[in-house]
Order: C-alpha cells, then structure tokens, then sequence
C-alpha cells in the first residue's frame, strides 16, 4: 500500500517511528513533513499536502499525526473527496474502513503510545471497504452534499 505521511512539529517523532514501522511491513510510505520538531510549523499545511496526494492517487491511503489530531483531522476533511477519522484504537480503524472507506488515518500523538499506533495504521491499511449498499449510499450522499455545500 502506498501511504502518504506527514505531521506537525507535535507529532514528529511518532511520524518517524510510524513511517519506520510501517516500511518494515512491506508498505511504501512517503513523508510529506515535517523534518523538525522544534521549527515553528502549521498543522493545516501537512493535512492540505496529505490530502491533496490522496485526491491525486485514490489508491493511496493517508495518516497524519499531531497532538490531539483533531486540528488535523478538521482541516483536512475539508478537501473534496477526504474522508479522515480521528483514531485510538484498531477496532474503530476497522470500522471507519468497512463502514466509512475512510481515506485519511488521524492519530491522536499525545494520547496514543507508539506501539498502538503501528497496530491502528496496520488494521486501517488492511481493512477492506465493505461495499455493502448503506455504506456505499451514504458515501455518495456525502460526496452529493459535499457539492452542494
């Protein structure tokens, strides 16, 4: 799976060891940021830079990571076609898969130890889309809404 990682300066170091972690599973991942955890940075620059790379390849997934990664998960879910979940724990990274196709990964930096971190991204790049047709209607409903809003 490719998968598109970036992070503010708050979620540096679990970004490094997430990317590390992840690669070691047979993923492709490329950082888009940050390179420092101490120069002045904007969480809304890496969840833009993930988010346009999932827009230009649907295939690919996205993880971002700042403290509460709630800034994060807000900016980003403002581009077309994202659909980004906050998660703590690998059974709602299934759920958000299977029900939602969630798109993006949201990691919570100060809330979540690194070692639950590699086993929520692992079930949410191994966990399929569902496809079940109330899943799959509400998804288009979001996107219909998403143009019209």
């Amino acid at each position: 799976m490719h998968v598109f990682i970036a992070a503010d300066h708050g979620g540096y170091h679990q970004k490094q060891f997430l990317a590390t972690a992840l690669r070691d599973l047979g993923h492709e991942v490329e950082d888009l940021g940050t390179d420092s955890p101490t120069k002045p940075d904007d969480y809304p620059d890496y969840a833009v830079a993930v988010g346009k790379a999932v827009q230009q390849k649907p295939e690919a997934q996205g993880i971002l990571l700042c403290r509460s990664g709630e800034g994060m998960e807000m900016m980003v879910n403002k581009l077309k076609g994202i659909r980004a979940a906050l998660v703590w724990r690998p059974d709602v990274a299934a759920e958000t898969r299977r029900d939602n196709d969630a798109n993006v990964l949201v990691l919570p930096a100060d809330f979540v130890a690194e070692s639950d971190m590699v086993a929520i991204s692992k079930t949410f790049l191994e966990t399929p889309f569902s496809g079940e047709e109330r899943h799959a209607r509400r998804i288009a409903k979001m996107a219909t809404l998403e143009e019209e809003l």
